[in-house]
């Protein structure tokens, strides 16, 4: 049987993603303050030497660590509906064969319907979407040590390779391209200028993957090294029309364009990103409010994690994201270069309707 979270690596990533899927499963204690926290914790992140981890909340106890007063870990088994999550989750990445909704709303003696809005609740995922996030990253963790994409495919409890391919050419990378680092995968590329600065776009046959704010004659060897193992090509046609679009929307804004995207992330990143594309033309939002968009309020910190991973400016306009105070926070791309495009987009009037 595979197990999710056997190692402290992969406890650390949680972590350092503040992943709700896997509050339940284990705690950390921090040894500089003595206190023991879930995995989801919005607490200040420990440095890695300073964080163990344990199975119970009365493990971290007896080795000295008190409850976090943020997230209560000494709190989260208190419910019996959480204990019966707890084992949901437990059954979910410990079972060769996910058991289905019936079956998991039987086990907790609920309603189907009642226990999925019990287990989303808790743990931030349906059941169906915390199962393919168990799956996805058991398959990943196999083709690190597997020579075989096939066997990592059935190893992770896929019943079919179409179902694999499916799951995570979602982010526009097949599992043989991801083993391989993305090695020969084709993207296309296109240098712009607009008002504000050059500008390098990339695409892939889904979608764009790409655009970045450049300094002059910078940008292709900004994308090789984004994609060092990519087959880079110049643009097509199509990206060269993308590509206009972009400009367009830097120089006049206006409500998005209907562009292909292939946005590569993980489940809560993704989630991000399109509430940053949810946000309208000429607001702006707290990183707190947007977490709160997300249905994780605590999550302010891992939110900004999100937004400084994103790499399609303007595109999926994390410009739009400030201070609780309403002052400028830091940008990827620059500051100055984030009012600019705020202003911008204030002093655009939106068309009559």
């Amino acid at each position: 049987m595979a197990k999710i979270m056997n190692k402290n690596a992969d406890r650390w990533k949680a972590v350092c993603d503040r992943d709700t899927s896997q509050n339940g499963v284990f705690i950390y204690g921090v040894k500089t303050t003595g206190i023991y926290c879930l995995p989801s914790c919005s607490s200040r992140q420990a440095k890695r030497e300073n964080v163990d981890f344990y199975e119970t909340t009365k493990q971290a106890e007896k080795a000295g660590f008190r409850a976090c007063k943020r997230c209560l870990p000494d709190q989260f088994g208190a419910s019996p509906q959480v204990d019966l999550i707890r084992k949901a989750c437990e059954d979910l990445q410990n079972l060769e064969t996910p058991p289905d909704l019936d079956s998991l709303a039987k086990a907790a003696d609920l309603s189907p319907a009642h226990f999925q809005k019990v287990f989303k609740k808790i743990v931030g995922l349906s059941p169906k979407r915390y199962a393919m996030a168990v799956r996805k990253q058991r398959f990943l963790q196999g083709l690190n040590l597997s020579d075989s994409v096939t066997n990592a495919i059935y190893d992770a409890g896929y019943v079919s390779s179409s179902r694999a391919y499916a799951d995570m050419t979602r982010g526009g990378v097949s599992p043989k391209s991801r083993q391989n680092g993305a090695k020969g995968e084709g993207i296309r590329f296109a240098s712009a200028h607009s008002d504000l600065g050059d500008i390098i776009i990339g695409a892939t046959a889904r979608g764009i993957c790409l655009v970045e704010f450049v300094q002059k004659g910078e940008g292709e060897e900004l994308l090789r090294s984004r994609f060092p193992l990519a087959d880079l090509k110049p643009a097509d046609a199509d990206l060269a029309v993308q590509a206009a679009q972009i400009v367009a929307q830097i120089n006049h804004p206006t409500e998005g364009q209907n562009l292909p995207l292939d946005i590569r992330g993980t489940v809560f990143q993704e989630r991000v990103w399109q509430a940053l594309r949810d946000i309208p033309l000429g607001k702006t939002v707290s990183y707190g409010e947007l977490a709160t968009a997300i249905g994780q309020p605590t999550a302010a910190r891992a939110v900004a994690s999100a937004i400084a991973k994103n790499s399609l400016a303007v595109v999926v306009p994390c410009h739009r994201v400030v201070r609780g105070s309403g002052e400028l926070s830091g940008y990827k791309w620059g500051v100055d270069l984030k009012q600019a495009l705020l202003d911008l987009e204030k002093t655009t009037k939106k068309p009559a309707t």
